[in-house]
């Protein structure tokens, strides 16, 4: 078999790989992250299938199948490199915990019901901070107003002036450029 043939069967026997094709037999050349990732999908189907190929021919093992495995392990490598290939189009991030609950045989989705309850938890604790606060922010206003009344009422004033000058930069900065205005739906 010549290098050429041995690129088109994709044995990878010389180093080459053969060009990758989409379902419609077209080049692959598009930056689309969906289309990568299903594009990385395919080839981890694929490595799946060519394993269990290779489990069943090293299952049933004979001096007459040394050939075809090894053309399924060439195929695999092939494969192998294709998928590391593709899935450097992919900016995908694991956590590390998911892998490790992976490895311990447990399901993934603990992980994300874990962050989920952790993150639950530690808003009510911010929460419950804010509403203190805004507690001691009352009872001072009024131990103030009771020590101070004039310098509250100007205090106040100027806050009120302070939320309406807010309240217009932001209306400004939601401002489209053709110089229409955001509106936002009140229910």
């Amino acid at each position: 078999m010549d290098s050429s043939q041995n690129a088109t069967v994709g044995t990878g026997g010389n180093g080459t790989l053969p060009t990758h094709m989409n379902d419609t037999g077209a080049a692959t050349t598009a930056d689309d992250p969906k289309q990568n990732l299903n594009q990385v999908i395919n080839s981890i189907q694929k490595t799946l299938g060519l394993l269990h190929q290779l489990y069943l021919t090293v299952s049933s093992f004979n001096t007459a199948s040394q050939l075809p495995l090894l053309q399924r392990l060439n195929g695999l490598v092939v494969e192998l490199d294709n998928m590391v290939k593709l899935s450097e189009k992919c900016n995908i991030q694991v956590p590390m915990e998911v892998l490790n609950l992976i490895d311990d045989g447990k399901n993934p989705d603990e992980f994300t019901r874990d962050v989920i309850n952790s993150c639950i938890a530690k808003n009510q604790v911010t929460k419950g901070k804010t509403d203190a606060f805004k507690g001691l922010r009352k009872h001072l206003l009024e131990e103030l107003e009771l020590a101070f009344p004039d310098e509250v009422e100007s205090y106040r004033e100027m806050r009120a002036i302070s939320a309406a000058e807010s309240k217009r930069l932001a209306q400004a900065q939601s401002s489209l450029p053709n110089g229409d205005v955001k509106v936002k739906a009140e229910l």
